[in-house]
């Protein structure tokens, strides 16, 4: 794996995908703590739970020179009942949150990759300054709440607007915006 100099790079294309590999899961986690941990400081030490051990994570890599990189955005999601499907810890490293659409790439590979496995409901739990974002990708707010001291959404994806996705290792290459 090659670590990226954000300073002086941000790449123009990026894969969006399951983390299928170690370097890809060690890249989930320290981004995830990197957001959840430091940044936010919703949690403290860790933000693990035990949704990990079941949760499938996906992943948004930056490329150099059109061979993957490094990790700069994640989800989760999981199946806690029968076609019911809950993402959760959606982030994005703060170097690449105005270069693209990497947050909305993560969101449409998560719901279509619970529709390809026969959701029939997708739930998520979503910060307030984030519902704006999710009401744009067709969900619908259900009810505020508070996790872990922070206002959250529970908002409710529109499954018609999330083709099924049937492999989600494979995904596919999402291009930085211009300008």
């Amino acid at each position: 794996m090659t670590v990226v100099d954000h300073a002086s790079f941000i790449s123009p294309e990026f894969i969006i995908r399951a983390a299928t590999e170690d370097w890809e899961r060690a890249g989930v986690e320290r981004l995830r703590h990197q957001v959840f941990v430091e940044e936010q400081k919703i949690f403290t030490g860790n933000d693990h739970d035990a949704i990990d051990h079941t949760a499938i994570s996906l992943v948004a890599i930056a490329t150099l020179a059109a061979e993957p990189a490094d990790v700069v955005g994640t989800v989760r999601i999981h199946q806690p009942s029968p076609g019911v499907w809950w993402g959760s810890r959606l982030a994005v490293s703060p170097d690449y949150r105005k270069v693209g659409r990497l947050g909305s790439e993560l969101i449409r590979l998560a719901v279509g990759t619970a529709n390809g496995c026969g959701c029939h409901e997708f739930h998520a739990h979503v910060q307030l300054q984030n519902v704006a974002l999710f009401r744009r990708l067709h969900w619908e707010p259900v009810a505020e709440v508070d996790l872990h001291g922070v206002p959250h959404m529970h908002m409710l994806a529109s499954l018609p607007y999330y083709p099924a996705v049937c492999n989600p290792a494979v995904g596919w290459l999402a291009r930085a915006r211009r300008g």
